[in-house]
């Protein structure tokens, strides 16, 4: 299907779009004709948004998906706007680094409201909206939802928690219209590595990745445009990703050594270029 003419008049909202994939989304959206409600915890990267993109078909509001109420105005806010609902993208999240024994657990539940309430609160608020027209929910998950990373215990928890729902939804609605998918980036040059938390909630500001080997926010948003307007039922972005889902679970043991082998390179790989 031609995505220009999945998306023109459709109400997409996304969330956490003033960063990285999310920002991606609603450019391509824009530019599709879509009519686009994000929100974010940033006033001024929403207030820059909305100049960049200066048109009645785009529509924001300052949000933190943690907060029930946040999540509820901001649909309320989004169906008085536009009428009503027929796309919702879940992708507003936080990455955390921190090993188990470092981190408290604070900075988990943080990233457990974020990553998994979040979804929860915004899908529960737009569900009579989207199950009305018949829509779409998506959630963008991660391969930490497949397998489960070192120094990734809260992250990978709040992905697995977030395919779960997600299943259990599209079974509750088997029969009702509404589709519903989750897309699994790979590693990705997006903001949210480099405001990964540490053990103390704190910013970390620095990712050992190289940036110039990643997939571009704006391939990760196609992909998953694409996706939405072929009502795929799961995508799992760049081969390594599909390899690692694939390891998992046909061969657990070996993907352990690998996970943690992985691990070990990229942390010496990153010491390494912090000592220069």
């Amino acid at each position: 299907m031609h995505t220009l003419d999945f998306f023109r008049k459709k109400v997409v909202v996304v969330t956490g779009g003033t960063d990285g994939i999310g920002r991606a989304l609603v450019k391509i959206l824009l530019s599709q004709g879509a009519l686009v409600s994000t929100c974010g915890r940033n006033h001024d990267k929403l207030y820059q948004l909305q100049k960049e993109f200066s048109s009645s078909s785009l529509h924001t509001m300052v949000a933190d998906v943690s907060s029930e109420n946040h999540c509820k105005q901001f649909i309320e806010s989004t169906i008085n706007v536009f009428g009503g609902i027929d796309i919702l993208i879940n992708n507003a999240g936080i990455s955390m680094r921190a090993l188990l024994k470092d981190a408290t657990t604070e900075v988990i539940k943080k990233v457990m409201d974020i990553n998994l309430m979040g979804v929860v609160f915004c899908t529960r608020y737009a569900l009579a909206s989207l199950i009305k027209s018949k829509g779409t929910i998506v959630g963008v998950s991660s391969i930490a939802g497949y397998r489960g990373l070192p120094a990734r215990s809260g992250y990978s928890s709040s992905k697995f928690a977030l395919q779960g729902f997600m299943e259990s939804l599209r079974t509750e609605l088997l029969h009702s219209g509404v589709h519903v998918m989750w897309v699994s980036p790979g590693f990705t040059a997006s903001n949210i590595r480099n405001v990964a938390i540490n053990a103390e909630g704190n910013a970390q500001g620095e990712t050992p990745l190289q940036e110039d080997k990643l997939m571009s926010a704006e391939q990760c948003a196609n992909i998953m445009i694409a996706a939405i307007a072929n009502r795929k039922r799961t995508v799992v972005m760049t081969s390594q990703g599909k390899l690692t889902v694939w390891i998992n679970k046909l061969l657990p043991g070996l993907a352990d050594k690998l996970v943690f082998n992985r691990t070990v390179t990229l942390k010496d790989t990153w010491a390494k270029e912090k000592a220069k």
